[in-house]
């Protein structure tokens, strides 16, 4: 018997938010960008419909405000677990203008999280 294993991921959404701590994060908005990848689990009949992982993604991020990217990363992949079939879940936040004084592609969070 063969059993499939079924990720669903969503590489690289964008969003242009308020985020962060700092007051200039809290008055300009700056890029956000996230990738979700959803695990079914093996035995599930379910059939996740990507449209309700970004709608799902969409709603925590314009919600606001945003501070953490823990907070947002943690609360997506809660969100995500819920749903009917999913196994696990993994959400990588990135910042890409963080000004740390030195060259710097992005600031990045990833949060998993199983089922138990």
């Amino acid at each position: 018997m063969t059993r499939s294993r079924i990720a669903i991921t969503l590489a690289a959404m964008r969003f242009h938010v308020r985020v962060g701590i700092l007051p200039h994060e809290r008055e300009l908005t700056q890029p956000l960008e996230l990738d979700l990848t959803v695990r079914l689990a093996p035995e599930s009949a379910e059939v996740l419909d990507y449209r309700t992982l970004y709608a799902l993604t969409r709603e925590v991020i314009e919600r606001g405000p945003l501070e953490y990217l823990e907070t947002i990363a943690g609360e997506i992949a809660s969100r995500c677990l819920a749903l009917p079939g999913v196994a696990s879940v993994r959400v990588a936040v990135r910042k890409p203008h963080v000004s740390l004084g030195g060259p710097l592609a992005h600031a990045e969070v990833v949060v998993e999280q199983d089922r138990e």
